[in-house]
């Protein structure tokens, strides 16, 4: 069944909330206000909106390093995302994780992780505890094409094969596990066909187009809520910037192969749709661009403001 328009409009503002939430971070990072890095999601927004467009909030996700898309797109609040990046004790984990490590439990955000493929057991664990407790939640494991190569990947989804589980294992292929082309690592056809062995169903869309995303998704969510098991969706997608904030991300990667990826803006895409089937004129997207930015830099501003966590608590809140 077709998204109603305001439903595609509400995904269009989320993906501009992650895309600035993005730029902000660089400009955070560049102007010296957070320590580490960071790694950007910019260009694969697409995929978290349309996944999570067709979650509930009691759904969980489990994350990744490049998690910040996840989180926004999930609910996470955006000042308590910020103020955590900046190290904040506004924060979502009162700026002790920093920006690999945002949780939110009210909206189902289990955790990012700094460990490639570290979100498969914790999401087939929430899927388990779902099953166990009679409810209805779906997990959602979102993952890079690095983490398909780890061994829990076929482990959980063979406990998920046997066990029933109401999973979704999302893999984001945007090509390059840090600095090596997806292609030089990985064997096989697809990252979509290693679910086969498993009886478990898989397909693969386009990581570009958010309405392709989410139908895929509420197709899988809806399997999973009636009991009939895990899926497996490959997102074909791209990050437009480098690994993480200090790789420029060109060396590596042919000019021809970002120029055609730009090209292919996943937020521009939807907001032309919204335009050339008469959903939206380009000044309201024009006026949700403005509310976005007036949203980020109220964020900003509130992190700014904040403090820092006191030491006398840096034995608090840790649990290994």
């Amino acid at each position: 069944m077709p998204l109603p328009p305001e439903s595609l409009i509400k995904m269009y503002r989320a993906m501009l909330r992650i895309r600035r939430f993005e730029e902000q971070i660089w400009e955070v990072y560049t102007s010296g206000l957070m320590h580490g890095l960071a790694h950007l999601y910019i260009g694969e927004e697409a995929v978290a909106v349309g996944v999570c467009s067709a979650l509930r909030d009691d759904d969980f996700i489990t994350s990744t390093h490049r998690g910040h898309g996840h989180c926004v797109a999930k609910g996470g609040n955006l000042e308590a995302m910020m103020a955590e990046v900046m190290g904040r004790v506004t924060g979502h984990c009162r700026g002790k994780g920093g920006s690999m490590h945002i949780a939110d439990m009210s909206v189902g955000i289990l955790g990012a992780n700094g460990i490639v493929g570290g979100g498969f057991g914790i999401a087939t664990g929430a899927a388990l505890s779902a099953k166990q407790r009679g409810t209805d939640q779906v997990a959602v494991c979102f993952f890079g094409d690095g983490a398909s190569n780890q061994g829990i990947f076929f482990e959980v989804m063979n406990f998920a094969a046997i066990w029933n589980l109401p999973v979704i294992y999302v893999c984001e292929n945007n090509h390059y596990g840090e600095y090596t082309p997806t292609g030089n690592v990985t064997a096989g056809k697809s990252i979509a066909d290693r679910s086969k062995p498993f009886g478990i169903p898989s397909t693969t869309v386009d990581g570009s187009d958010a309405i392709a995303v989410h139908e895929a998704t509420a197709e899988a969510v809806a399997r999973a809520r009636k009991g009939e098991g895990a899926t497996l969706i490959e997102c074909d997608t791209y990050r437009h910037k480098g690994h993480h904030v200090g790789d420029p991300g060109e060396d590596y990667r042919p000019q021809e192969e970002r120029d055609a990826w730009m090209a292919r803006d996943p937020i521009q895409i939807l907001r032309q749709k919204l335009m050339d089937d008469n959903l939206a004129s380009e000044a309201e997207l024009d006026g949700e661009v403005r509310e976005v930015e007036k949203e980020m830099e109220n964020a900003l501003e509130a992190a700014k403001a904040a403090s820092y966590p006191e030491v006398s608590e840096v034995n608090q809140h840790v649990y290994a």
